[in-house]
C-alpha cells in the first residue's frame, strides 16, 4: 500500500519528546512505506540480554565522551580526507556528513559527531545521508559480513552488512547526489562513496573497486533511526538517524577479490554466509546484529521471493529497484530511548511475543 507518510512532530528541535504529540507533518514528493521488518522481537529481546549480560568487556568504548572526542580531535580540519591516518575520534570531529530533510534532500552538512548524537533537544540526532553495501559472491550467493570493530564509537561488535557509512561533504570525486541522479538511480555520489570506504575499512583494492563501482545495484531507500542504547546504556548519547542507500554488488567469486584486508580499527572480523547460516546466526544469542541490517535482511533478503534468491535477476533487472519510495521504519523497542528519551515516531513498532 502507497501511502504518504503522517509523523508525529514536525521539528525534531523541542526540548520535550512529549510535543511530538502535537504536531504533524505530512511528508510529500517521495513516497514513504513503512513499519516493522525486524524479525522475530523475541530474537531481538534474546540478543539484547545476552549483550547486556556479556557487558561488551570493550569497556572504553561504554564510556566514550564527548571531551573524550575533543580531546583525540585535532582542533584544525584535515586538507584531504586519510583513513589510514585518521582515529574514529577525528572521523567524528572532520568528516561532514549530508544533512537531508524528509525527502532526502540535502539541505546543510553536519560533522559525523553532531549527527549521531541523541539529546533532549535532538532526540533523534540529525537525519543525514548513508550507504549500505552487500557484495556476493556470485558463484555460490554467499554475502560477505562484517563485524564492526570494538574500538568504533557507534554499534561496536555488531555484525552488519559488508559495509555501511556515509557519503560526506568536500569530497573528490564528488559523493553528493542531487534529485535526478536519485531518480534515474545512477546514484554516482554514493558509488563513489563506497568505493571510499570498501577500500578503506575492508582493504579492498581501489582500482578494483572504481571498475565495480558502475555495476553497484542501487535498489532503494531506507529511512530508520536507532540510539545505542545497547552499547552505551538506556540515556545513550549515541545513535543513528539515516537515509540509507542500499546497494548490492557481486564478484564472480570470492577467490577473485585481490585483497581482503580489514582495518583493524574498522572491523574485527569477516564472514561469507548463506541464507541459511546467516539466519542460523539470527538465532544466536551470543550474537549481535545492526538494526539498519536487521531491516534490510528481514524486509527484503531472507525468507522467500527476495533479492537475495535470485543475484542475476536483482543485478540485471529493475525489478525490484525503487528509486521513488523512502521507506520508513522505527526501530525495536531496545533501541528506543537515549539521550532524548525518543520513542515511537515512524511508525508503530512490532509488539512483543
Amino acid at each position: 500500500e502507497e501511502n504518504v507518510l503522517i509523523i508525529t512532530s514536525a521539528n525534531e528541535d523541542e526540548d520535550d519528546e512529549d510535543d511530538d504529540d502535537d504536531a504533524t507533518m505530512a511528508i510529500g514528493g517521495s513516497r514513504s512505506k513503512f513499519c516493522g521488518a525486524f524479525g522475530s522481537p523475541a530474537a531481538w529481546n534474546r540478543q539484547i540480554i545476552a549483550s547486556r549480560r556479556n557487558h561488551f568487556t570493550s569497556t572504553a568504548i561504554a564510556s566514550v565522551s564527548n571531551t573524550n572526542i575533543n580531546n583525540q580531535a585535532s582542533s584544525s580540519p584535515s586538507t584531504s580526507w586519510d583513513g589510514t591516518s585518521m582515529s574514529q575520534a577525528q572521523f567524528m570531529e572532520r568528516d561532514t556528513v549530508l544533512v537531508t530533510d524528509h525527502n532526502d534532500i540535502v539541505t546543510s552538512s553536519a560533522t559525523k559527531k553532531d549527527s549521531h548524537i541523541f539529546t533532549p533537544t535532538n532526540p533523534r540526532g540529525i537525519l543525514h545521508r548513508a550507504f549500505s553495501v552487500f557484495l556476493f559472491d556470485a558463484s555460490t550467493s554467499e554475502l560477505l559480513l562484517q563485524k564492526r570493530a570494538s574500538t568504533k564509537i557507534t554499534f561496536p561488535n555488531v555484525w552488519t552488512n559488508t559495509c555501511c557509512s556515509h557519503p560526506l561533504h568536500g569530497m573528490e570525486p564528488n559523493e553528493v547526489d542531487g534529485v535526478e541522479d536519485v531518480k534515474d538511480g545512477s546514484v554516482g555520489g554514493v558509488r563513489n562513496a563506497a568505493v571510499r570506504k570498501l577500500g578503506h575499512e575492508l582493504g579492498m583494492d581501489v582500482k578494483e573497486l572504481e571498475r565495480m563501482s558502475g555495476e553497484f545495484k542501487f535498489l532503494t531507500r531506507v529511512h530508520y533511526w536507532a540510539a545505542d542504547t545497547v552499547t552505551h546504556g538506556e540515556k545513550s548519547q549515541w545513535g543513528e538517524h539515516e537515509i540509507d542507500y542500499i546497494l548490492f554488488a557481486t564478484i564472480p567469486n570470492k577467490h577473485a577479490l585481490t585483497t581482503l584486508n580489514p582495518h583493524p580499527e574498522e572491523v574485527d572480523d569477516t564472514r561469507w554466509v548463506s541464507q541459511s547460516q546467516l539466519l542460523q546466526m539470527f538465532d544466536d544469542d551470543t550474537l549481535l546484529f545492526s538494526p539498519w541490517f536487521r531491516i534490510i535482511a528481514n524486509k527484503w533478503m531472507v525468507g522467500g521471493g527476495g533479492w537475495w534468491d535470485d543475484l542475476e535477476k536483482t543485478m540485471n533487472t529493475n525489478m525490484f529497484c525503487d528509486y521513488e519510495t523512502i521507506h520508513r521504519f522505527d526501530p525495536p523497542e531496545e533501541h528506543m530511548g537515549g539521550g532524548g528519551g525518543a520513542g515511537p515516531w515512524l511508525c508503530e513498532p512490532e509488539s512483543s511475543v
